[in-house]
């Protein structure tokens, strides 16, 4: 029986970003890459040069990363001692994912990781993805995450505190008299 409504059509899926479409595809042909670099490399010398390529590079990144960390959490001691906030990340994530990258297994992450260890190469990354999320910022559109994450960013100023007590309402409770305010 009909009751002369429309069938509701459902939208059409939304088209997939190309990021999502292509990410796959690059990380099979880095793997792949990576995989053949290795034997090239295993045919010229021996296994045991590739198996000692691999050990070092997982020590080098290693020692990179647990630097890097050391030098970002002394960043931010020494900036909560001083009661302000600590400046911009001073290259340490970036020395940070350098380190993960010689530790991955591979040559050209290797590579790339030892790239990323290079300051003048941090700096110039550094502000240009800098540059890019704050593009990406002020194009968010009003609801979406990016505009979220653009008003937790804003800074207020004035430092406003609202005052107030947190009661919690069990069953079985029985009232009691006034409780002192939750100050400290």
């Amino acid at each position: 029986m009909t009751t002369g409504a429309p069938t509701p059509t459902s939208p059409a899926p939304p088209r997939r970003s190309r990021l999502r479409t292509f990410l796959p595809l690059g990380i099979a042909a880095w793997l792949v890459l990576e995989i053949w670099l290795l034997t090239v490399v295993a045919d010229a010398t021996s296994g045991l040069v590739v198996f000692l390529l691999l050990i070092a590079g997982l020590v080098l990144g290693s020692v990179v990363i647990k630097r890097a960390g050391r030098r970002a959490f002394q960043a931010l001691n020494e900036a909560l001692q001083r009661g302000g906030t600590p400046e911009r990340g001073g290259g340490n994530g970036l020395m940070m994912l350098g380190g993960l990258l010689i530790m991955l297994p591979g040559l050209v992450s290797d590579a790339l990781g030892l790239v990323l260890l290079i300051p003048p190469v941090q700096k110039a990354l550094s502000a240009y993805t800098e540059r890019a999320f704050d593009k990406r910022l002020r194009q968010a559109t009003p609801g979406s995450f990016g505009d979220a994450f653009q008003q937790a960013r804003i800074h207020r100023p004035d430092g406003k505190v609202v005052q107030g007590e947190v009661i919690r309402d069990e069953p079985g409770d029985a009232p009691q008299g006034p409780r002192p305010p939750l100050t400290g």
